[in-house]
This record gives structure tokens, sequence and C-alpha cells, in this order.
């Protein structure tokens, strides 16, 4: 059996499950997050309409780790948000788990103004 295939199913079940309770909408979008083993990128989306209202990616920002890089798109994305009149999100996490990189972001997003 594949364990690194096992994970990714169990990644995308946990994602559905958070997915099925988290809605974005105009006053409150939705923070998405997905994290590979180099990169991590977020989106700020709308779900009524179906629209992405801003996006972040790693490779717009310097970091010589992961950590960095996350925190950094932490930061961008909250002063991308502020731009936008967007101060109240809800947080996406993907189906990963809520420590390390993805902690870090959550945290320099809510250090940068948002609120979730």
């Amino acid at each position: 059996m594949n364990t690194g295939n096992l994970k990714k199913q169990k990644r995308q079940r946990r994602h559905v499950k958070i997915r099925s309770k988290v809605f974005g909408t105009q006053d409150v979008p939705r923070l998405a997050v997905f994290k590979s083993n180099k990169h991590i990128m977020v989106q700020v989306i709308n779900d009524d309409s179906g629209k992405t209202l801003t996006a972040v990616h790693s490779r717009e920002v310097k970091g010589k780790n992961m950590t960095e890089k996350s925190i950094a798109v932490g930061v961008l994305v909250a002063e991308k948000a502020k731009k936008m009149n967007v101060s109240k999100i809800v947080f996406d996490r993907g189906g990963f788990i809520y420590t390390g990189n993805i902690k870090a972001l959550a945290d320099a997003a809510r250090s940068g103004g948002l609120q979730f």
C-alpha cells in the first residue's frame, strides 16, 4: 500500500468535512490555504459569487525556509485584504493540520489585521 496516497486521501477527506461547514460570503470571505512541500498558497474567496478576491503565492515573497515564507504570505494576504476593505474572514485550512506552517500563516494574518 502506498502511504503517500493514503496520506493525501486522509487530507482530502478532512478538507471535505471542513468545507461542509466553512462558507465565505461578501462580508466575511473564506481564506483558503494550500501547502506543498516547497510552497504555500492562499486565496481570499467569496463563495456566494464563486470569485477569488485576492491570492498570494510564496513565490511572491522572500524567505529561506517554509516557515519564513508562510509568515510573509500571511502578512501580505492581510495587507491585500485590508486594501479591499476585508477585515473579517473565515479560515479554511484545507485539510492540513493546524500546526507548523499553517499556524504560522494564520498568526501572521491575524497580526496583519485580519479577524477570524
